[in-house]
């Protein structure tokens, strides 16, 4: 058997690929781009380069299948054996993502539509609707044979599901949707009462009285029904998993004891809801591409690894796509400075990666993603980029032993897929109301607090954590309301921001007023939400501003740490804090920012004796990782001028003790072991 079993209580087992040994390098290799004579210099360029992990196959449906039925496997076996006998194992993509030409040439009707009911055309990928019978079959034929030829290849050590399920082409609400929503609607409310009463439809007189009454939620003359919104974004996320688990199923059946994965996007795909999905692979992966723009990219980066570490259940994941340089599909594709592509290797292997992937190998000369930066860039062996490459690599073979360490967390924060698809939702109080904004605003406090983060599902166990922040936790269902009070009053602490416990899992507010769900918890009541002007912003009694929002908070039970000086709730709390069982509840009313944010969340720290790290400069990113037999520091230097961070031990990086401190250069990285 090819793999590790790495068993976590609650959580089924992860299988691990044996090969590669250390830290999995390399990315996503096309040689069906390329003439068969460039494979050679492709292999001996990954050598050098300290490659041994690539993934293939994963667009190549139409080269393994030119003709429906008719297979063509002669290219991928000559270059499987390359592979291997070079010392570099594969991740074998299955290529569902992108179906040949002669299968929507058959089967025009699978074209996926949009909600204001356009037919997507087929010149790109995932050109089909996820609920496709046509496609489901073809998938599978597809998936069968690369299994039955490719289980017992020795290159092979993991299997690639598709590529990036929900990206481009998520929700389709064509008629086969619309069937396949029905009849999942069946399954989870059984009669129509149950959905009627579910969904409120005596609103607008909606009321159905036959399943074939209901159709998907298309644009409409005006705000369709949140509630019917919401169970169809219920609905995309199991059909896109039911297409993930039928191919999984077929490989598990053909080729056992090769580990199974699909690509996740983390943070920035909402169409899935991960945490459902992250039970159903072998082995957490993700793709990551940087907000080029974004001046605190870094910290981005270091939030959606750290939210895939958490997904994974604390367990290593794998960095399955990142980019070299500057990628293809942004506004203005700004490229990577000298030592930034090592800064963010580097930053998700911190978090728990133990692969450093990039999409792709060589860069192509044709196609949308000609722009797209590569290992190999079309200038070849004689580039900058191409000299970090091959010195990455160098460092990856350094950083071995941190291999199956875990990294410890200080905080936690709830991360919800389905508040996010409800939040965003129409005819909310605000348009500047955004789930990810909260979240990012938090995070980045504590990431500049230099506490790491796990990120939890709102009904996880959480008494390991001091403190748990609920940045944006619109939807709150009575079993996650019903978990938060439990941790506090166990001696838990809890930060909540605005509009939070305010519907159930249907959209429908709590009774009682809000903030619902939350109310005894929090205790308070929010009487009205007090919506900010564009550009309007409040004073608060500490010194502190907030802009967007603000609400006529009335206490039953907290005490007011400030109040409004002006704007609509003047003189009312803005910060509370409720003492409950054991624990600690603060809220907070308005949107902050910065020092602000920061000087909220440094009560809350005081509060549980939490106290962030003293001595390490702005713009350095401290984050250990653990194992049996030592812990790992990894020191990422963002800033333009050194930095010296306390550390005692070795440094892998350069191989020179340190005793007490180490200095960082700007842009640098260093790693320190210390003995257990």
């Amino acid at each position: 058997m090819d793999t590790t079993l790495d068993v976590v209580p609650g959580v089924a087992p992860a299988r691990w690929p044996r090969r590669p040994a250390g830290i999995a390098y390399g990315g996503d290799y096309n040689p069906e781009q390329w003439p068969e004579d460039v494979w050679a210099e492709d292999i001996a360029l990954m050598r050098e380069a300290g490659v041994n992990l690539v993934s293939v196959g994963i667009f190549a449906w139409a080269k393994l299948e030119p003709t429906e039925g008719l297979f063509s496997f002669d290219w991928l076996d000559r270059l499987l054996d390359q592979l291997h006998a070079a010392g570099i194992a594969v991740d074998l993509g299955t290529p569902t993502a992108a179906p040949p030409p002669w299968f929507s040439h058959r089967h025009p009707h699978v074209r996926p539509v949009t909600r204001e009911g356009q037919v997507l055309g087929s010149g790109g990928r995932q050109g089909f609707c996820p609920s496709s019978p046509e496609y489901a079959v073809a998938a599978s034929r597809v998936t069968t044979q690369l299994a039955r030829r490719y289980a017992t290849h020795p290159a092979v050590v993991l299997w690639h599901v598709y590529n990036e399920y929900g990206a481009p082409v998520g929700e389709c609400y064509c008629d086969v949707s619309a069937a396949a929503f029905r009849d999942w609607l069946r399954a989870r409310y059984h009669d129509l009462d149950a959905l009627n009463e579910a969904w409120g439809t005596l609103f607008w007189s909606q009321r159905y009285g036959d399943w074939a009454q209901i159709e998907a939620p298309r644009a409409a003359a005006t705000v369709v029904n949140p509630a019917q919104r919401l169970d169809f974004a219920r609905f995309t996320s199991d059909a896109l998993l039911a297409n993930f688990r039928r191919e999984r199923d077929i490989l598990h059946e053909l080729a056992p004891g090769i580990p199974v994965t699909t690509n996740f996007q983390l943070a920035n795909c909402k169409a899935l809801d991960y945490w459902q999905w992250a039970g159903e692979v072998d082995v957490v992966s993700n793709d990551h591409y940087l907000q080029a723009e974004r001046l605190d990219n870094h910290v981005e980066l270091a939030m959606c690894a750290d939210l895939t570490r958490s997904v994974s259940a604390g367990r290593p994941w794998l960095l399955m796509e990142h980019s070299t340089s500057a990628v293809n599909w942004q506004p203005r594709n700004v490229a990577k400075r000298p030592g930034q592509m090592r800064r963010n290797s580097l930053s998700h292997v911190a978090r728990g990666a133990d692969s450093v992937l990039f999409f792709q190998w060589r860069a192509s000369r044709r196609g949308a993603e000609k722009f797209h930066s590569a290992m190999l860039p079309h200038g070849g062996a004689g580039t900058r980029i191409w000299r970090e490459v091959v010195d990455l690599g160098l460092d990856l073979s350094s950083l071995r032993p941190l291999r199956g360490t875990r990294v410890t967390a200080d905080v936690a924060v709830v991360w919800d897929w389905p508040a996010w698809w409800a939040l965003e939702l129409e005819w909310r109080p605000s348009a500047d109301l955004g789930y990810r904004e909260r979240l990012e605003a938090y995070y980045g406090q504590l990431w500049r607090d230099h506490l790491t983060v796990d990120f939890v599902h709102p009904e996880a166990e959480l008494s390991a954590y001091p403190l748990v922040v609920v940045p944006s936790l619109y939807l709150t269902t009575p079993a996650a309301a019903a978990n938060l009070r439990s941790y506090v009053d166990a001696g838990g602490s809890v930060v909540v921001s605005y509009f939070s416990g305010i519907v159930d899992a249907d959209d429908a507010i709590y009774p009682g007023g809000h903030p619902g769900a939350l109310r005894d918890l929090l205790g308070l009541e929010v009487d009205e939400f007090l919506p900010l002007r564009q550009g309007d912003r409040v004073r608060l009694s500490d010194g502190s501003t907030g802009d967007v929002w603000a609400e006529d908070v009335r206490l039953g039970g907290a005490t007011a740490v400030a109040t409004y000086v002006d704007g609509p709730a003047a003189g009312g709390p803005a910060i509370t804090h409720h003492r409950y069982g054991a624990g600690h509840a603060w809220y907070v009313s308005t949107r902050t920012h910065g020092d602000d944010l920061r000087g909220i969340l440094r009560i809350a720290y005081a509060g549980v004796g939490l106290v962030p790290p003293a001595g390490i400069p702005d713009d350095v990113e401290v984050v250990r990782r653990s194992g049996p037999d030592a812990s790992y520091i990894v020191i990422i230097n963002h800033r333009d001028d050194d930095a010296t961070v306390a550390a005692t031990g070795m440094e892998l990086l350069t191989g020179m003790p340190c005793a007490g401190s180490v200095t960082v250069p700007a842009g640098a990285v260093r790693v320190v072991a210390t003995p257990r």
